[in-house]
């Protein structure tokens, strides 16, 4: 995004966990008068909603639907577990199709009653199986690694270069990766994994917050972007350098955040995306 495009929040999409007291509706009202100008949508939003409705509804408020939130969690030592997340990342690509989007982020999952290999093959596994569902339905599907504090059960790719190997390895046109700072901020080989992606087309999106310290829970306290350690405009800078030019995705999961006025909460988003990001 360039400069003109950040502080005229056209590169600004918000995923609906962020403000998590606010259902989709008041979420899409209140980003739309804010001048956010996409969103992504997380699956719990959704809940006893019509789904064609509901997209139809985000894009009357001139919200593009950046992607849905979230599949994966594909790896189990039962195969009943394996089978289950299977069928549940067929829904999700489902559920992306009618919300009128073609894009899931997928958080791969891990299980600690096994080692960190099997649960990458199982990776593997899952995902080839879904790719022609995903191929379908138009809808393409972004590998995120995640941080390795989290390699015990919600994922076991944690690099970059983690996802890289398997997006080279799956090698689908369908397949690529999602960087989210958080995640992967510490990362030496960060900007080299970038270009990689670049080179192989595959940066599919880019998701900002801060690492707040001390961190007082590994899930629930992300920082607003400028509160704290990551170098949120370098990593912007070699995304864009990559060739992506999407949207920089805001993903906070904040209990604190949560507790307070959410309008206030947007307008501070706002904020810290035109000075730090």
């Amino acid at each position: 995004m360039s400069s003109k495009q950040l502080n005229n929040l056209s590169g600004l999409c918000i995923h609906t966990i962020t403000t998590k007291p606010w259902n989709i509706e008041e979420a899409a009202k209140n980003y739309s008068a804010n001048g956010v100008k996409g969103i992504t949508v997380w699956r719990d939003a959704l809940t006893g909603r019509n789904l064609k409705k509901t997209g139809d509804m985000l894009h009357k408020h001139n919200l593009s639907v950046v992607s849905l939130c979230r599949g994966g969690f594909f790896p189990g030592k039962e195969y009943s577990r394996r089978k289950a997340a299977i069928d549940d990342n067929r829904r999700a690509i489902e559920e992306a199709f009618e919300l009128g989007t073609n894009l899931i982020v997928l958080v791969c999952g891990a299980d600690p009653s096994q080692s960190l290999e099997d649960s990458r093959k199982q990776i593997f596994e899952g995902i080839s199986t879904i790719i022609p569902e995903a191929k379908a339905a138009g809808v393409k599907l972004a590998i995120e690694p995640l941080h390795p504090m989290y390699a015990d059960s919600r994922s076991a790719i944690n690099t970059m270069a983690q996802a890289n190997d398997l997006a080279e390895t799956l090698n689908s046109p369908w397949v690529g990766v999602a960087v989210d700072v958080y995640h992967v901020w510490w990362d030496p080989n960060l900007e080299k994994e970038i270009v990689r992606c670049g080179n192989n087309k595959s940066l599919l999106a880019f998701h900002v917050c801060d690492w707040k310290t001390p961190t007082a829970d590994m899930l629930n306290d992300r920082g607003l972007m400028g509160e704290g350690c990551i170098p949120i405009r370098k990593i912007r800078s070699w995304v864009e350098a990559s060739g992506f030019n999407g949207f920089n995705e805001v993903e906070i999961f904040s209990a604190e955040y949560w507790k307070t006025d959410q309008s206030v909460f947007l307008k501070n988003i706002i904020t810290a995306y035109k000075t730090y990001v």
